[in-house]
């Protein structure tokens, strides 16, 4: 079978090539010329655990290409993918300008039967708005299909080629008989196709991904209170998570949920729920707790030093709003960042992936280091912002020769409360008790 994917950013990307792995033949279609360039050159433009071999290969294949043109990218194509960015507008709700455009363009490229999918998290009814944008101009039969993704950053590989579950939106038998065909191969093992309406499979995305912000929030403000009670989060953790109603995952207390999925989706529920004059408490507390959780570890170290930062110096690990990943988009990092600097504090932060994109967001503000142990020297406390796996079994040694002072402040609960005390640190984590 031949596709088409519109779109190669994370989504996109990663949807094309695994289809490619299955032997599918993919066009990947994109507007910026220098990134078809690149990615025709064999460079692949994020970063994502185990994709780039499949990349490379698939290309080396030609089972994966790349164009500008539109029209090329879908000529031969029997299921065009929209894969296309769907940002948050002035009032929340998710901007569909870019999908809308390239329906409407679709409309008069179209000349056979073709399924068209959305692939992209949109708001309940857009499958039909791209139908009736595709419609204006076009003159055969096609179909609008909703297909929602459910990748985890960092594990989106793993998460296409072995799904959960594929969930499938469409009221034509046809279209719903040529998608099972296309994920056959993904859920060989019998994990479960749902074949359902569009606006079910459009609300299906906001609803999974809300879900988990509020269960990541509510461990938050669980740990806020276990500070001031004098329990242990951990153990929390461990007690709830043992129920099978309620599950291990997701239940790990921090700084707050960022990246480019969770932030947008809530945000665009809450937002379709007020179109429709529903009060959705639940997604406005969860938005709420989430933005002053970004913003704990500040409240932490102002309180440590009586609220006087000016002149301070902090080493940060961690700038990916999470680990396996170089994407900052809504990451607590870049929120702690900002506050320490309007205080007058400076940093040196690392981070294996993400400092590229930190600096093309907030240029030289902060000063990058090549190693972890880099950013230490002079470093009046360490701060903790994402759990990369490096960070988990530092060289203690080391850096109590290389900080100025024996603190950190732990946004993820990497270490040992037990352990710190032997090593003298003063130590401020979540949801625990300080170590001092």
């Amino acid at each position: 079978m031949n596709i088409a994917v519109v779109g190669t950013g994370y989504v996109g990307l990663v949807t094309g090539t695994c289809f490619a792995e299955t032997g599918v033949h993919v066009v990947c279609v994109d507007n910026n010329k220098a990134k078809v360039q690149k990615m025709q050159n064999g460079e692949i433009p994020i970063y994502e655990p185990h994709l780039d071999g499949l990349f490379q290969r698939n290309i080396k294949q030609r089972r994966l290409k790349f164009t500008t043109s539109l029209e090329e990218g879908i000529r031969d194509a029997k299921v065009i993918f929209l894969a296309l960015p769907t940002p948050p507008d002035e009032n929340g709700s998710a901007d569909l300008k870019h999908i809308l455009q390239v329906a409407e363009e679709l409309g008069s490229l179209i000349k056979e039967y073709k399924v068209v999918v959305n692939k992209s998290t949109v708001p309940v009814g857009t499958a039909e708005k791209v139908k009736n944008a595709i419609a204006k101009h076009c003159k055969v039969e096609f179909d609008v299909v909703s297909n929602p993704e459910f990748l985890r950053e960092g594990y989106a590989v793993d998460d296409f080629m072995k799904p959960d579950r594929v969930v499938i939106g469409s009221s034509s038998e046809k279209a719903g008989k040529i998608m099972g065909e296309l994920f056959a191969p993904f859920v060989r093992q019998g994990n479960p196709v749902y074949h359902m309406d569009e606006r079910s499979a459009e609300l299906t995305k906001y609803a999974a991904n809300s879900f988990l912000a509020a269960k990541i929030t509510f461990m938050n403000e669980i740990a806020n209170l276990c500070e001031l009670v004098g329990a242990n989060v951990d153990m929390v953790r461990v007690g709830v998570g043992s129920d099978a109603r309620i599950g291990k995952r997701f239940l790990f207390a921090g700084i707050g949920y960022g990246g480019s999925c969770f932030p947008k989706d809530v945000q665009a529920l809450e937002r379709t729920a007020n179109d429709y004059k529903y009060d959705f408490k639940l997604l406005k507390s969860v938005m709420e707790v989430n933005e002053k959780q970004k913003l704990v570890l500040v409240d932490k170290i102002k309180n440590y030093y009586n609220g006087n930062l000016k002149g301070k110096r902090f080493a940060l690990w961690g700038l990916s709003f999470k680990p396996d990943t170089d994407d900052v988009r809504e990451a607590p990092s870049l929120y702690i960042i900002d506050a320490l600097l309007k205080e007058g504090a400076s940093i040196s932060a690392y981070d294996p992936e993400a400092m590229k994109n930190v600096k093309l967001a907030i240029g030289d503000k902060i000063d990058y280091t090549a190693d972890p142990y880099k950013a230490l020297p002079g470093a009046d406390a360490l701060l903790i912002a994402t759990e990369w796996a490096l960070f988990r079994t530092p060289d203690f040694d080391k850096m109590l020769l290389l900080l100025k002072s024996k603190v950190i402040f732990d946004g993820r609960n990497l270490y040992d409360t037990v352990q710190m005390k032997e090593l003298g640190f003063y130590y401020n984590s979540i949801g625990r008790e300080i170590v001092k």
